[in-house]
C-alpha cells in the first residue's frame, strides 16, 4: 500500500483497461464504507498507489467521478427503460419500473449518494452526467406517452416524463433516510399519484394503453 509505480509502468497503466477497472472496484470498495465522505486519497490507497497517480489514470478527480458515474448509471438505465417497455397494464409497467428502481438505489445507497450529492455537486462535468441520465429517461416516459397512451401534445408528454423521472427520483432520496417505510409502501404510493395524471382513456382501461 503507498508504493509508487515506475514511470514507464504508471504511462502504459494509465492505458489499461483492467487495471482502470481495478481502481474503480477499488473507489466502490472505499466508497461502501466510507459512504459520501470518501476521500480521493483513501480510494488511493486502497488501489495501492499515491493520489496524483490515480488521476493520472482518470485526467483528474472530474474524471474518476464521471468514470463512476459511468460504471453504475448504464446498466440503471437499461434496467429501467426495459422494465417500463416491457407488455404489461400501465400499473404493472409502472409499478415495477418503480420498484427496479427503488431496490438497485438501495442496493448501494452509499454509491447513489456519492454520485448523486458528492460527485454531482463537487464536479459541473459530473452534474451534467447525471443530469443527462435523468433526461434520457425522461424523455424516454414521454415517448411511451405519446405512443401508447394516446396523448397527442408533445410538449405535455415531456413535462409529464420529467415531473414523474423527478418525483420518483426525490422520494427515492426521501426513502433511503426513512429505510423503516416498507418499498411496497414507497412504491404503491408513486404508483398512485402517477396514474392520477394519466390520460382518462387509459385510466377507464383499466390502467392499460390502448390497442
Amino acid at each position: 500500500m503507498g508504493s509508487r509505480e515506475p514511470d514507464g509502468e504508471e504511462q502504459a497503466s494509465t492505458r489499461d483497461p483492467d487495471r482502470r477497472r481495478a481502481l474503480l472496484e477499488a473507489a466502490d470498495r472505499v466508497i461502501l464504507r466510507e459512504g459520501p465522505s470518501a476521500s480521493m486519497a483513501a480510494i488511493a490507497a486502497e488501489a495501492g498507489i499515491s493520489k496524483p497517480i490515480l488521476y493520472r489514470h482518470f485526467g483528474d478527480k472530474s474524471g474518476l467521478y464521471q468514470a463512476l458515474a459511468e460504471r453504475h448509471t448504464r446498466r440503471l438505465l437499461e434496467v429501467v427503460e426495459a422494465q417500463f417497455s416491457a407488455a404489461g397494464t400501465v400499473r404493472d409497467r409502472i409499478r415495477t419500473t418503480i420498484d427496479t428502481y427503488l431496490s438497485l438505489i438501495s442496493h448501494n445507497p452509499q454509491l447513489y449518494r456519492f454520485l448523486m450529492h458528492r460527485a454531482s455537486a463537487e464536479d459541473a462535468a459530473t452534474h451534467s452526467a447525471m443530469s443527462t441520465m435523468i433526461r434520457g429517461l425522461s424523455q424516454e416516459l414521454a415517448k411511451v406517452l405519446m405512443a401508447e397512451s394516446g396523448l397527442a401534445d408533445p410538449a405535455r408528454a415531456y413535462v409529464w416524463g420529467h415531473a414523474v423521472i423527478g418525483m420518483v427520483q426525490t422520494a427515492g432520496d426521501w426513502w433511503l433516510d426513512h429505510p423503516d417505510v416498507p418499498r411496497e409502501t414507497v412504491v404503491d404510493a408513486l404508483t398512485d399519484l402517477i396514474l392520477v395524471g394519466l390520460p382518462e382513456s387509459a385510466r377507464r382501461n383499466g390502467g392499460r394503453f390502448p390497442d
